[in-house]
């Protein structure tokens, strides 16, 4: 397995032990030279051969530790593995919120939630939504002329004028917002009739969860066969394993682990059928793969919530649990084949990296993520195109991440009380709050041992990032208001998750 990236001094979840290392060993050094320039004229040529197909598949509430090549236990992952086999795996990748709308507008438009304004998950007949004005990656890929479809979750606003349709998408099917917004939630019953959407009309209301995943793959797979010869760009964003799981037939009861292993082995499932299809048609050497999830597992549901393990909390936290996910891509003959990258990375920045793979114009308005397709590509030494990383839930700056260190600033978090809940029933959280806390990731996977009085001049520097992001971006925690960030989208359309609602 090649590696790239940072030195560092952990095994990863699922690695056997291993030395890591930042360049190939001195008796390759020959090689080394030539593939140098090789992986370079390699990064060029992405950009001068056919435009790619993209498929990212993008799951809900996916732990650190559900896939097996990063530790998964009691259940099995055939497909993801070999995703990974076939191309890298990215051990610190990163989403820019804990939480569903906000981590996908990041994903969608290569900019930090904040600098959108879409924070927290959006509910039913909200007037707030994706502003018209900001680019989607299906957007950016019209100019190209990319067959664009989106499948499965969407949550960026489910009046009319925010459907993915109305946002470069071609073709449309799934659910609006989360799968647990619906009168059956165990714990709030005022939820409408969940919509299931096709296009911009009601297919039907309080779908057979069930059959989801199935019917998502159903849709991803007639997308490839039906684009096999032009380009195009698929957004499979399943509805599990958020709450609450359902599971088709031919999964239930498969895992050790119980209904969170079938479901998780469901859209293992899934995976394969997209890899297969694209395989079959002769499109390997064609297509970028991505797979990674919004945020991680939401550990209050207990046994029906995945594993973050080794790192810290969760879901809705800005510790590594909440915001560093699985993730795995493959291009064949592109992304060198079972190889590692541990640079820091974040979904923010593939939409500039998928516009440098296909030539398509950045918009003229500010994004924040950077071209990684030197870390993608495998290239020796390739670093982090970023300065750092930043951490906020809802308006606050929670934490920065620098190479191998996390700063987190004095905030609220939510940890368990006590025991988690059980088969689909939450457990109550606490309301905890951190200092100002460093933490070397490469000795501290989990950020348990505060080491900022060790290390003041980082603290200082990173500190100094703080102040020019609150400037950038905004902080409620010091009660600033970014110079750069925009507004969401406010819409008086229809909402077709409660027709009801006018405003």
């Amino acid at each position: 397995m090649r590696e790239f990236g940072r030195p560092c001094s952990f095994s990863p979840v699922g690695d056997t032990p291993r030395r890591c290392r930042r360049a190939l060993p001195p008796h390759l050094g020959f090689v080394a030279f030539v593939l140098l320039g090789a992986v370079a004229t390699t990064a060029r040529a992405a950009t001068s051969s056919a435009s790619p197909n993209i498929v990212i598949i993008f799951t809900d509430d996916l732990g650190y530790a559900d896939v097996g090549t990063f530790g998964a236990k009691g259940f099995k992952t055939p497909n993801l593995d070999r995703l990974a086999n076939q191309g890298m795996r990215f051990t610190d990748f990163y989403v820019s919120q804990a939480v569903c709308s906000a981590s996908r507008a990041a994903l969608l438009t290569g900019c930090y939630s904040n600098r959108v304004g879409i924070l927290g998950a959006l509910g039913p007949g909200s007037a707030t939504g994706i502003n018209a004005e900001e680019t989607t990656i299906a957007e950016l890929l019209k100019q190209k002329d990319y067959a664009t479809a989106a499948y499965g979750k969407w949550h960026l606003g489910d009046r009319l004028d925010f459907l993915p349709t109305e946002h470069g998408f071609d073709d449309y099917f799934g659910l609006p917002y989360s799968n647990d917004m619906w009168p059956s939630h165990p714990t709030n019953k005022k939820f409408p009739d969940l919509p299931l959407i096709e296009k911009d009309k009601v297919l039907e209301l309080n779908p057979d969860q069930s059959q989801l995943t199935t019917r998502y793959t159903e849709r991803a797979v007639a997308f490839i066969e039906k684009n096999e010869h032009r380009p195009f760009f698929l957004y499979l964003a399943h509805s599990m394993p958020h709450v609450p799981l359902f599971v088709s037939d031919k999964f239930k009861g498969s895992s050790e682990q119980g209904l969170y292993g079938d479901v998780i082995q469901e859209i293992d499932w899934s995976v394969g059928q997209v890899m297969d299809t694209i395989d079959k048609n002769g499109l390997s050497k064609k297509t970028l793969i991505v797979f990674i999830s919004d945020n991680g597992p939401w550990l209050s549901y207990g046994n029906h919530a995945g594993s973050a393990l080794p790192l810290r909390e969760g879901k809705g936290t800005s510790f590594d649990g909440g915001a560093r996910v699985p993730c795995l891509m493959r291009w064949t003959g592109k992304i060198p084949a079972d190889s590692v990258c541990r640079e820091p990375a974040m979904t923010i920045d593939l939409l500039p990296t998928i516009a440098y793979l296909t030539g398509a114009k950045l918009p003229d308005h500010t994004i924040d993520g950077k071209n990684i397709w030197p870390l993608m590509a495998g290239e020796p030494n390739a670093k982090s195109p970023q300065e750092a990383y930043y951490f906020y839930y809802g308006k606050q700056l929670q934490g920065i991440r620098q190479g191998k260190w996390k700063l987190h600033f004095p905030h609220p978090y939510r940890s368990l009380k006590g025991e988690p809940g059980k088969d689909g029933t939450p457990s109550p959280y606490v309301q905890k709050k951190t200092g100002v806390e460093l933490y070397d990731l490469d000795a501290d996977i989990g950020e348990r041992e505060d080491v900022a009085n060790k290390y003041p001049d980082v603290v200082a520097r990173l500190k100094t990032l703080g102040d020019q992001m609150r400037a950038e971006l905004g902080d409620s925690a010091t009660k600033q208001k970014g110079a750069g960030a925009r507004p969401p989208g406010r819409s008086t359309q229809p909402s077709l998750g409660r027709p009801d609602k006018k405003s």
